[in-house]
């Protein structure tokens, strides 16, 4: 079959790799008929040297597609269903799943590496597990993982992946007071979701930080205030003059290692004292108010030195961070979606290219140029 493989820095490649096959009786096989390009696979992209990556390994961790093939012990799904697959691997019984901890799936989970469940398509630190980026993708623990949809749902139902349900608990980790103010650091796929998420669950104002025009165009229209920081010398604080001094209820980080970061930040990195950016992290953790919450859903796999945890005992902040649990909250979701689509999911779906047009596709979507939002891969 054809895939999409990472084959260096900055270099992908559309190949030729052995079909998947049943490996276990908890698989699935699915023929994928969408596979969308996260900016979390723009790290791998970018850092795949230091983030366990191994030449030749598939990437994509967003698919959806047609069931062929099951294993003997998968009953909830059947080949002919339409499945959305989730981005973390999970068993749904063991005592972390019971809890609804799924990104932390005591079956799937990487000991060996101390991370939480296995990935599809997301480095060997989390398993090595062949991604969905590709005509046909092996899905393990399918006895609970698949989300099953209709050929009728909308197009949109693939974001219930990862985009939709990250932005989701995003937004529920902020504990955004009703009729109260959240800040979104980033906009792109999971920033916008979480401005009409978090309207969606009764924020009065939302305010959105970015730099690229289409993406501080897409969250006006959908009723943030939106703040170039490209124009201002000290977000931190033109933020909070926007909140009468005080700081905002709520704020997520919706951005993680990728931030732009300062002068003095790139020299650190540099010298490899400090190796991932946390500008956006610090940013939030200054904007938000005191007893407020700070909601960190950007990836963010380094030590980070200069914690400024005083400041957070100091201001009695609440920060909850991690990976979506992406199953707690398909049900509810994709009601949305068939209900008028209230979260605008339909509109983040800006492009659309053949499989064979992925290493195009992924320089496009880096250099966040031509209005790329999110970007779908048509095996």
């Amino acid at each position: 079959m054809r895939a999409v493989v990472w084959r260096g820095p900055k270099t992908v490649r559309v190949e030729d790799v052995p079909d998947p096959k049943i490996e276990e009786p908890t698989d699935a096989i699915v023929k994928v008929t969408g596979a969308a390009v996260c900016g979390s696979d723009l790290h791998l992209y970018d850092h795949g040297m230091t983030m366990a990556m191994k030449p030749g390994d598939v990437l994509g961790h967003e698919a959806m597609g047609e069931v062929v093939e099951v294993g003997a012990e998968v009953k909830h799904v059947r080949p002919g269903d339409t499945v959305v697959v989730p981005f973390n691997i999970s068993c749904g019984h063991c005592a972390l799943c019971r809890l609804g901890l799924y990104s932390q799936c005591e079956t799937t989970q990487q000991t060996k590496a101390k991370k939480g469940a296995a990935l599809f398509g997301y480095t060997h630190m989390y398993g090595g597990v062949p991604g969905g980026q590709a005509e046909f993708l092996r899905v393990p623990q399918a006895q609970f993982g698949p989300i099953k949809v209709e050929e009728s749902d909308p197009p949109a139902a693939l974001l219930l992946s990862d985009v939709l349900p990250t932005a989701w608990e995003a937004v529920d980790r902020a504990d955004v007071p009703e009729g109260g103010t959240v800040v979104v650091f980033g906009l792109g796929p999971v920033g916008q979701m979480c401005v009409t998420a978090a309207y969606q669950r009764g924020a009065g104002r939302v305010i959105a930080v970015d730099k690229i025009p289409d993406r501080i165009a897409m969250a006006t229209a959908n009723g943030a205030e939106c703040v170039d920081y490209s124009a201002f010398k000290d977000v931190t604080e033109t933020v909070r003059e926007m909140t009468g001094g005080r700081g905002a209820d709520s704020v997520i980080d919706a951005v993680g290692m990728d931030a732009d970061g300062s002068a003095a930040e790139h020299f650190l990195q540099l010298i490899k004292v400090q190796p991932d950016r946390f500008l956006a992290l610090h940013q939030s953790l200054a904007t938000v108010r005191r007893g407020g919450t700070v909601s960190v859903i950007g990836v963010y796999l380094a030590w980070m030195p200069f914690f400024p945890i005083g400041d957070l005992f100091d201001k009695q902040i609440t920060l909850r961070w991690g990976q979506a649990n992406v199953r707690r909250w398909d049900a509810e979701l994709l009601a949305l979606l068939r209900d008028g689509d209230p979260l605008r999911a339909g509109a983040l779906i800006t492009h659309e290219a053949a499989l064979e047009d992925a290493p195009e596709m992924y320089r496009r979507f880096k250099s966040r140029g031509d209005g790329v939002i999110k970007a779908v891969l048509r095996p």
